[in-house]
């Protein structure tokens, strides 16, 4: 009898845990007689490999085993590492794919439209000529996207939430969240000795294009104000605010910490450079746009950080190591038992097996009424009895 050929991959942005997850799967892959292969590159490994060229092999092909898996998981990152592919939104054709026809769609962002190629029949066909059975994709809301749309395909998939903005829906956790709060408190905490010592107004930028829970967690172990996408501030109240936070303080400075996708009343999010596979352009740094109107408008001086990659960088932390290595596990099991189209989760503080999130609802956001106080502009702490750890409830 055949063994059973499992693929794994991870896309989209590095974070702390992900080699917890590889690790686990091979391990209890191992103890069932399966055999694991690695897909470096995300989601470019399956449409840009060519399987009649041996480099394009070995560079997106990699069987996995205990051996060459013992220790990943004392470091951070991705031992396979990962890309921003989207198979279904492909500009540019990989060049063994060039003169095939593929499906076309026109695709307009930023007042710039560009055809781009559906190649889910090849990303089906190097699953079925690596006899992968299934495959585990990791990855946050851009990459489970395509998840999906595989299941849809017929392939059997499951999935594995991560991203730092813990923005996933279907599940309250997704790995990386953690250790990015862990982080950013130690900064904050860190960087008030400088802001302090020279009597400023701290503004720590956080990553969180849509969701707010990196700046609202940031801001609710730290005691500081924060700025949420979820909630459009007015300005005036935010640096009122800020300046009383000053005034009371007996070293004289205040801290906020801002997603990089949140707004007040009168701006609008920046953005610059060319959409990458997903449709998401860069965003200039809300920090720098506050701190400018701040000293136009009140004098004061500004101390101005960006915690966005320093906060997935590195070793993981406890939670997101023992998090990890249970979702894996979880998602090995729902291999073993032939499901397709789950994803490892959390729900009400369990864990659990769920739906793939529909991409179509887009990212899971912060409850304004019962998590953020819109008029301290901090989150809310009062009422928390009976909820699960992480708060929110799906």
């Amino acid at each position: 009898m055949a063994k059973k050929r499992i693929g794994i991959l991870t896309g989209g942005g590095d974070v702390p845990g992900l080699n917890s997850i590889i690790k686990s799967v091979v391990y209890r892959a191992c103890e069932h007689d399966c055999e694991v292969t690695g897909i470096r590159r995300g989601w470019e490994g399956l449409t840009h490999l060519d399987l009649s060229d041996p480099a394009s092999k070995a560079r997106y092909v990699l069987p996995l085993s205990r051996e060459n898996t013992r220790t990943i998981d004392r470091t951070g990152g991705t031992f396979l590492h990962s890309s921003r592919t989207n198979p279904s939104k492909m500009k540019r054709l990989p060049k063994h794919l060039e003169g095939e026809a593929f499906p076309t769609t026109q695709v307009t962002k930023g007042g710039e439209t560009n055809t781009v190629h559906d190649v889910s029949r090849a990303v089906l066909s190097n699953l079925e000529k690596l006899g992968i059975d299934q495959l585990i994709a990791i990855g946050g809301d851009d990459t489970l996207s395509y998840a999906a749309r595989l299941h849809q395909l017929g392939a059997k998939v499951i999935a594995i939430p991560k991203t730092m903005d813990n923005d996933v829906r279907n599940t309250e956790y997704c790995i990386g969240f953690s250790t990015a709060m862990t982080r950013a408190m130690a900064a904050i905490e860190r960087q008030r000795t400088t802001i302090g010592s020279h009597e400023r107004i701290g503004v720590f930028r956080v990553f969180g294009r849509d969701a707010g829970f990196t700046a609202l967690y940031a801001a609710w172990v730290s005691s500081i104000r924060c700025v949420i996408p979820e909630h459009k501030v007015k300005l005036e109240h935010l640096i009122e605010l800020l300046q009383e936070d000053k005034r009371r303080n007996p070293s004289n400075y205040a801290l906020v910490v801002l997603s990089e996708g949140a707004q007040w009343e009168g701006y609008h999010v920046q953005e610059y450079g060319e959409p990458d596979a997903y449709g998401h352009r860069k965003k200039a740094s809300v920090a720098e746009s506050l701190s400018d109107e701040i000293k136009k408008r009140t004098g004061e001086e500004t101390i101005v950080s960006d915690l966005t990659y320093d906060l997935r960088s590195g070793d993981p932390d406890f939670i997101d190591k023992l998090i990890a290595s249970i979702y894996g596990t979880m998602a090995l099991d729902a291999v073993l038992a032939g499901q397709s189209g789950l994803m490892s989760a959390l729900v009400e503080g369990r864990y659990d097996l769920v739906p793939i999130p529909d991409p179509k609802l887009g990212p899971r956001k912060v409850d304004v009424a019962s998590m953020y106080d819109v008029n301290r502009l901090r989150p809310n702490y009062a009422n928390k009895r009976g909820l699960p750890v992480f708060l929110n409830r799906l």
